[in-house]
């Protein structure tokens, strides 16, 4: 089974979804599939979750599922328990990314500033969600803090505040992986059951980040 992280890095672009009813995953998964985006980040901000990720490894698994908003120790075995490939958190907490490496998961930690940067780094963090993106000052600011990193290898992952227009922006700067998109399948999307809408979010969002790693490259 492919790498998740290689899987990420070779669409640019992973959709970041808070999904509020299991029984939304396997419609919500196969928009995803449609639109030619066969990864998604399923957030436990909700009660649902775990339940979503279960029901689309189980019918579904050629989707790479992955696990967001991951705070606690709890939720990290939920994830791991219902199928997830690999896990995102938000900030930094040394507890967790060390559990998730004891668990073979790939796991990558929000940080938001140098010294998060030094923090995780110094436990051999190599990928990292920069978040808020947006809020955090947006790919310059990335790209500043990332410079003193550089020789580490260090990879990011922006999100909160990315959009469709960004893309290019984010992918631009050479440590970016590939960007989070909450845009893509909007929990009120997925509630009121507009999934072409998501199948044609995730198709523009693929050929975009295509063209601007083509570019890089």
């Amino acid at each position: 089974m492919e790498n998740p992280i290689d899987v990420i890095a070779g669409l640019g672009v992973v959709p970041v979804i808070a999904i509020e009813r299991a029984s939304d995953a396997v419609p919500l998964a196969d928009a995803l599939l449609e639109g030619g985006l066969p990864v998604a980040e399923i957030t436990f901000r909700t009660e649902a979750a775990a339940d979503v990720l279960a029901a689309i490894r189980d019918t579904r698994p050629e989707l790479c599922i992955g696990a967001g908003t991951i705070l606690d120790r709890g939720s990290l075995k939920r994830a791991i328990d219902s199928g997830a490939r690999f896990a995102l958190a938000p900030g930094y907490d040394p507890e967790i990314a060390e559990a998730a490496g004891a668990a073979s998961l790939p796991f990558c930690p929000g940080i938001m500033t140098p010294t998060d940067l030094t923090l995780a780094t110094a436990r051999g963090v190599r990928l990292a969600k920069f978040f808020p993106a947006g809020v955090a000052g947006g790919p310059k600011a990335l790209a500043g803090i990332a410079a003193p990193f550089a020789h580490l290898g260090v990879r990011f992952i922006p999100t909160g505040g990315v959009t469709q227009a960004t893309i290019g922006d984010w992918l631009a700067v050479k440590q970016v992986v590939a960007v989070g998109g909450t845009w893509i399948a909007k929990t009120e999307d997925i509630r009121e059951g507009r999934f072409a809408e998501i199948t044609r979010n995730a198709a523009e969002a693929v050929k975009a980040a295509k063209e601007h790693l083509e570019k890089r490259a």
